[in-house]
């Protein structure tokens, strides 16, 4: 991002805006070039990455779908059940499935691709209020909750409180 302001942002998001077919489409490939070999899309995949077999074979889920391999991972098995990458933790949902917040599993991948959301969300704010990040220019409310840890041992937390818990978040 810019220095000198949100112009860097505002351009990413027009480029993703105005080419988010095509980012899209490269997007699905780099996910299954990297996870057709995970348990659940070997399932329908056998190994391929082709898109339109994608689009053919795997079916649109619901998270209760998901659940029982999100539980196997919080449980200790690997996480190649669903991602190639490790999982490192998990988000928790704002509403719940039973009761009980969802888990949400988060890779290394997640975070690097993740920092961007604070452009997306910063550039438009900068371009009509100026820098945002002078004393006295903005107050945020942000809701966070305990983190749990689950039988694996990986943290689960709501975004809020893992952005909260970064120590890039304490040091600014």
């Amino acid at each position: 991002m810019a220095t000198n302001g949100n112009e860097g942002g505002l351009k990413m998001i027009e480029e993703l805006t105005t080419n988010a077919e095509q980012i899209q489409d490269e997007e699905l490939g780099e996910i299954l070039s990297r996870n057709a070999g995970t348990e659940y899309l070997r399932g329908f995949l056998h190994g391929q990455t082709e898109k339109q077999l994608f689009k053919k074979n795997v079916p649109i889920v619901t998270y209760e779908d998901l659940k029982p391999y999100i539980d196997r991972i919080a449980n200790g098995e690997t996480s190649d059940i669903l991602l190639a990458e490790p999982v490192t933790g998990f988000f928790l949902s704002s509403g719940t499935s039973g009761g009980q917040p969802k888990l949400i599993p988060v890779s290394a991948e997640y975070h690097k691709k993740g920092a961007l959301v604070g452009t997306f969300a910063q550039s438009p704010m900068m371009r009509h209020f100026g820098d945002i990040n002078q004393a006295g220019k903005r107050m945020e409310l942000m809701f966070a909750r305990p983190e749990i840890e689950t039988p694996s041992g990986l943290k689960a937390a709501s975004v809020s409180t893992s952005i909260y818990n970064e120590s890039k978040f304490r040091t600014n």
